[in-house]
């Protein structure tokens, strides 16, 4: 396919501690060195007094600006200041994160001697210019459009705020699509030549920052398919770091009876040496860390092995393999099913990583064929050579079917979700679902969306809400409301909602939904099995209230009718007991106010209580009708 005069499209692998950019060129996609002569570019940003510094330089720098130097923002970036994660993670980093205008985290710095706050949009619009700068200098023309990657687990506002950075940056995304289907893609045209048929393959991405578990199919046709996604927005090697830096500061304080926990400089040439060690330890036995002068003119030499390496992060290393049968449960796959686990990610090289993946799948051999560093990246640049119009036969048969990870749905009565797109479910997706106004002459309607696995709207996690506004004056059970959600292939959530008689519509783009916390993701799916009885117990309440609400005001509706009225007069009832029979409606109404939250057997009890009513005035047939 002819791509003369055209100007590529790349891909970018926006990581929490490196970035990767890809393009496709001659045939093939290059992995673009920056201009240190590296494949990756550390997501670091630097400011000082004379200028402001990206990737490697920034990086290099750290240990001895650690108060201006800027990393994981892909931790902070779509989510709220007061986020119980976000409130952690300022515990650890040795820059300075403030709350904003509604609540959004500010990053403060330093910078030609004046404080700055930048927003964490604008410090990863730094980096993806970065990465969009070592592309054109490579290719020798401008680049504006991209394929950017983002964690499979990323909230619709993540996404959406990764989209706005990249804008910041001058790039125009055409596809935001998760890591580790862009990682089956580099799998998929890596194996093109030698898949038979359909083939499943479990992604394990495990990067800096994030963790990501994907079970996909791979067909000899070039359709990838994802059929489960489970993961973590806040686990990766960076934690593995931090635990070993708790370790050493308690060390230093066993050995020299001195506290560096809050001296940023001391922390920050600690954090360089841990890394180190770990990479070291990847590969070697053991290894030592060396700083001289780390505090108060005391030098610091400790001895790490790879068995204390494990040790302090053994609860995370399980926590991962606890993730991928997650997954595996989630689509119902067997172990046995798995044609081939694919590696992704540079903290996958940790040999415990590696050992218990193996015992896991009973020793299946783990497929690093290609390079965990650039996967992601690899296949970014595949899709966006796709949808640019270039590259083979086989990147433009390439076909992609990707899924939501969490279910979402809008409050009904009674606090109870009511899902329109279940988790796992393929988007690109539109869903529709009718809903009827929930009292008497209600005039507006709230839309609140809800994401999450609980039967109950207050157990998932709120994103946005709007209102329908000038409905009709109608009874309850009369309006129409139909609410459309719907997930375009960047995976960003827009619902509307339009009332049929007289046309009122709304609609929303959920942009503020990024104060998903890590203990919130990972308890949506948890605690829906946890608490499946309670659950189970609270649809039954609401089951109960539903019937019973629905019968009293059938009946009231009924009641009212003039045409019944003199029905029921014709069977000998007076007015005196058709106004007992009002009474008893409006008691039970009022009752049902007052307790929204009434056990089963009481709800059992007051429609029997009604339905004795029905009995002694022969009505009980007529109700029913």
């Amino acid at each position: 396919m002819s791509t003369r005069g055209r100007v590529p499209a790349i891909g970018i692998d926006l990581g929490t501690t490196y970035s990767c950019v890809a393009v496709w060129q001659h045939n093939r996609i290059e992995i673009i060195a920056n201009d240190q002569g590296n494949r990756i570019t550390p997501s670091y940003v630097a400011f000082n007094d004379t200028e402001r510094l990206v990737g490697d330089a920034a990086k290099n720098q750290a240990a001895f600006n650690p108060t201006n130097t800027i990393f994981d923002v892909k931790r902070l970036i779509g989510r709220k200041a007061s986020d119980q994660i976000v409130q952690e993670d300022m515990k650890l980093w040795p820059f300075k994160v403030v709350a904003g205008s509604g609540d959004k985290p500010k990053i403060v710095v330093k910078y030609k001697n004046e404080d700055k706050e930048f927003a964490a949009e604008e410090i990863s619009s730094m980096v993806l210019a970065k990465m969009k700068g070592i592309a054109e200098t490579f290719l020798g023309s401008k680049v504006e459009k991209a394929v950017i990657t983002v964690p499979a687990y990323f909230s619709d506002s993540q996404r959406q705020s990764t989209k706005d950075a990249a804008m910041v940056a001058g790039l125009e995304v055409l596809r935001m699509i998760n890591e580790p289907t862009a990682a089956a893609i580099a799998y998929a045209l890596d194996k093109r030549a030698g898949v038979d048929g359909k083939m499943n393959v479990l992604v394990f991405d495990l990067g800096g920052g994030t963790f990501d578990v994907s079970v996909l199919s791979i067909d000899d046709e070039g359709v990838i398919e994802v059929k489960a996604t489970c993961g973590d927005t806040h686990l990766g090697g960076e934690d593995f770091d931090n635990k070993m830096v708790k370790f050493f500061v308690n060390e230093f304080k066993r050995k020299h009876k001195e506290d560096i926990s809050n001296n940023t400089k001391a922390l920050g040439r600690l954090r360089v040496q841990c890394e180190r060690a770990k990479r070291v330890i990847s590969t070697a036995y053991q290894t030592t860390i060396d700083i001289d002068c780390l505090f108060s003119g005391i030098d610091f030499s400790a001895t790490f092995t790879r068995a204390k390496f494990e040790e302090v992060n053994m609860e995370f290393f399980k926590k991962c393999m606890d993730t991928v049968e997650t997954c595996l449960s989630d689509v119902n796959i067997s172990k046995k099913s798995i044609d081939e686990v694919v590696l992704v990610g540079g903290s996958t090289r940790i040999p415990k990583i590696q050992e218990l993946l193996q015992e896991l799948f009973n020793g299946k051999t783990l497929c690093q064929r290609i390079n965990p560093d650039e996967a992601v990246a690899y296949g970014a640049g595949i899709l966006a050579a796709k949808l640019s119009g270039m590259g083979d036969d086989a990147v433009q048969s390439l076909e992609l079917i990707d899924v939501t990870p969490l279910s979402l749905g809008v409050e009904c009565e009674n606090d109870v979700m009511s899902v329109l797109i279940p988790r796992n479910s393929p988007i690109p997706t539109k869903k529709e679902k009718t809903f009827f106004n929930c009292v008497d002459n209600q005039s507006v309607i709230d839309i609140s969306v809800y994401q999450g696995e609980r039967s109950k709207c207050t157990e998932n996690f709120f994103l946005s809400n709007f209102l329908l506004s000038g409905l009709p004056l109608a009874p309850r059970g009369v309006v129409k409301i139909i609410v459309s959600f719907e997930i375009d292939a960047n995976g960003i959530l827009h619902v509307s909602a339009r009332e049929i008689t007289r046309g009122i519509n709304n609609a929303i783009k959920i942009t503020n939904t990024g104060i998903l916390t890590k203990a919130e993701i990972e308890k949506m799916i948890e605690d829906a099995e946890r608490f499946k009885w309670e659950d189970e117990e609270y649809m039954k309440k609401v089951e109960a209230h539903k019937t019973l609400t629905d019968y009293v005001y059938k009946a009231k509706t009924k009641i009212k009718n003039y045409n019944f009225r003199m029905k029921l007069r014709k069977t000998g009832l007076s007015v005196k007991d058709l106004e007992d029979i009002d009474h008893q409606i409006e008691e039970a109404i009022e009752w049902l106010d007052e307790h929204p939250n009434a056990e089963v057997d009481d709800l059992k009890d007051k429609e029997e209580e009604l339905n004795e009513i029905c009995r002694l005035t022969k009505m009980k047939l007529a109700f029913r009708d």
